[in-house]
């Protein structure tokens, strides 16, 4: 009969199994600043680009760093004419459960909930943060401006008029850092570019009226239909991987420490998801 042990002897245990875990694992995987540049410039990443990222800072555990050095080396990829974005949705969840908690979106004060990275981007000096009350993007770089301008007026919060949708039409990339697809929020523009071919519209039926923070302090409006949250939880955008592999030159990765980079032009993942909804295939769960 095994004796169990006492609850302090347990922790002690526990915590130093992640130690010699996290010493082995530095060990195998650790990788700095010039390893991670240069895995960028295997990706093919250019200098000029307009760059979405999704990031997880977990896959960066082995990363011999500051988190703000990621930052500095995309920054240093894209050089002054390029431009780098990272979604920073004020909450985790539903967007419907967010506008019904009445919480009031501050452009300036209101945190990321995208992940450590695309916060301290949020604080980095220049960095700019389009006005939306769900899904606003911050940017910085030579278009920034001109992606995130009255992204408020937009019909729904990734379609036409948003960052999102500009991005697609400047033929801009994403970049996922250890996150997959799953990720990758461009796809929903995408989502109202393919909305008339689709059974189920993915937004809702109803306008929501909803009032937040601009970066001066003025109050302003936001009149959006928001994802129908039955399609949003089968939302199933791993089903285009195939597809995407499939289409010479378009799926992109590179593994770096014990995390797999995945480059994607943002037209190239439209087009795929076009070619599959004339089969009326859609990236979402049965």
């Amino acid at each position: 009969m095994a004796i169990p042990l006492p609850a302090p002897l347990k922790r002690q245990i526990k915590g130093s199994y992640k130690k010699l875990r996290l010493a082995w694992l530095n060990h195998r995987y650790g990788f700095g600043s010039e390893d991670f540049a240069a895995a960028l410039s295997k990706l093919g990443l250019k200098e000029g680009e307009n760059l979405m990222v999704s990031s997880s800072m977990d896959c960066f555990a082995t990363f011999k760093g500051r988190p703000t050095d990621i930052i500095s080396e995309l920054e240093k990829k894209l050089g002054p004419s390029g431009t780098l974005l990272m979604s920073s949705l004020p909450f985790v969840g539903s967007a419907i459960d967010w506008v019904e908690s009445n919480e009031m979106f501050d452009n300036r004060l209101t945190p990321s909930k995208m992940g450590l990275i695309a916060e301290l981007f949020r604080r980095t000096p220049g960095v700019i943060r389009s006005q939306h009350p769900t899904h606003a993007v911050v940017a910085k770089g030579a278009k920034a401006q001109e992606l995130c301008k009255d992204h408020h007026l937009s019909s729904t919060p990734c379609g036409e008029g948003s960052p999102y949708r500009r991005l697609i039409d400047l033929g801009g990339s994403s970049l996922l850092l250890g996150t997959g697809v799953e990720t990758m929020i461009v796809y929903h523009a995408m989502e109202e570019i393919l909305e008339p071919t689709m059974p189920i519209s993915p937004f809702t039926k109803e306008k929501y009226k909803i009032k937040s923070k601009d970066s001066e302090g003025n109050i302003v409006q936001t009149n959006t239909r928001l994802f129908n949250p039955y399609l949003s939880k089968r939302r199933y955008v791993t089903k285009m991987i195939p597809h995407l592999k499939a289409r010479p030159g378009c799926w992109r990765q590179v593994n770096i420490g014990n995390m797999e980079m995945i480059l994607l032009k943002a037209q190239d993942v439209l087009e795929v998801a076009q070619e599959m909804a004339l089969k009326g295939e859609f990236c979402y769960k049965e």
